[in-house]
């Protein structure tokens, strides 16, 4: 999936050597199996890209792929290096969540110091857990988190059916569940006629077991697998260049967008996903910005409870976030997802002439990235 999507970016630059790309940086989270010893070096040597670009594999979480683009960006803007390929590689069928923890889970963020130290009792840290959280702290209801995920389905589905899409997927053979040729060109997980009288028959993760709150909270149950993101495939790739490398590329290619700030924040690893909040805080003080100045918001929905409370608590315009739907119906691949919706807001953004819009996403651990880019 990834040397398609870096082959297809080549190919759409014919005046750039490939020789000049200074290097590839790819967000990956399980990095076993198909994906170990480093996947991004593995994608250079299957793309067309020459032996002598190298490339390395970063573990954010959810958030890889987009300090890819800021350790890129922050490459460029040292002059260290010129042309640099960001993005995300996750396959969660070949290589599902977890594969990486190996079968002893009270491996890495799991272990009995850390586990004490924040008075876990559940058998290890949950994102699951920490979006039932979300939903007490922030007050957001169960219904409201269905209207959400709802919306979102809508929105993706009517992006799709106007082709908003078309110029960022890059389409890819495949197969289907009976094992038939097919082209993949469009998101599977997007459900058209999706309503909340439906979603509200499903079961909760704490009614089927997968989400069992040990931690003192209040009673618990609103998050369920249709206000959840989806487990995905997934790949994409943005190129970050400085005026150097610009030159290189040559006149026949015009720059989209440009960074204007950068901003990581890290909090509470049990409630685990609100760092968006203060990532953005941090952003929008860098960039001398207030939330009204921003034309488009892509937070991602890992859960719907995420950019819910993210809006609630930053005043932000609901009607400027994630207008062409978010992981609820278009899914989250893990490492990819930062890249894929920063080349979704980066076609927005031009599409409707904005001037700046902001990615944030909520990452294992208690940690966010959020970036501000600004229309060329």
């Amino acid at each position: 999936m990834g040397s398609h999507v870096i082959n297809d970016m080549l190919a759409s630059m014919p005046s750039l050597d490939p020789a000049d790309v200074d290097d590839v940086i790819l967000g990956c989270v399980s990095q076993v199996g198909e994906n170990a010893a480093n996947l991004a070096r593995q994608t250079v040597l299957s793309s067309n890209l020459p032996i002598t670009v190298p490339g390395t594999t970063v573990d954010r979480q959810c958030g890889s792929s987009q300090q890819a683009i800021h350790f890129a960006a922050q490459a460029v803007m040292s002059g260290t290096q010129d042309i640099v390929i960001a993005g995300g590689i996750e396959s969660m069928t070949r290589v599902p969540m977890f594969s990486n923890m190996g079968p002893d889970k009270n491996a890495g963020p799991n272990n009995d110091i850390i586990k004490e130290k924040f008075n876990v009792k559940a058998p290890w840290f949950s994102q699951f857990i920490g979006a039932e959280l979300m939903g007490a702290k922030y007050g957001i209801t169960r219904e409201e988190m269905d209207e959400f995920a709802v919306r979102s389905h809508l929105r993706a589905a009517a992006a799709t059916e106007a082709g908003l899409f078309a110029l960022e997927i890059v389409g890819i053979d495949g197969l289907d569940r009976d094992g038939n040729a097919i082209f993949f060109d469009k998101d599977e997980g997007i459900r058209a006629n999706s309503s909340v009288e439906s979603l509200a028959k499903l079961q909760t993760l704490v009614e089927m077991g997968a989400c069992k709150p040990q931690l003192g909270a209040p009673e618990l149950g609103a998050i369920t697998a249709g206000n959840a993101s989806q487990m995905s495939d997934g790949a994409a790739m943005v190129m970050v260049v400085n005026d150097a490398g610009l030159k290189k590329l040559g006149s026949s290619v015009t720059p989209l967008v440009q960074i204007r700030s950068l901003a990581l924040a890290a909090n509470d690893p049990v409630l685990m996903l609100s760092a968006p909040i203060p990532a953005t805080e941090k952003a929008l003080k860098h960039a001398g910005l207030s939330i009204n100045d921003l034309d488009l918001y892509e937070v991602n929905e890992a859960f719907a409870v995420v950019p819910m409370a993210w809006s609630k608590t930053l005043g932000a315009d609901e009607s400027k976030l994630n207008v062409n739907g978010g992981a609820c119906a278009l899914g989250h691949p893990l490492g990819a997802t930062g890249a894929k919706l920063m080349t979704t807001l980066v076609h927005q953004l031009v599409r409707q002439e904005g001037k700046y819009g902001l990615l944030s996403i909520c990452e294992g651990g208690g940690t966010a990235n959020a970036t501000i880019i600004e229309r060329c």
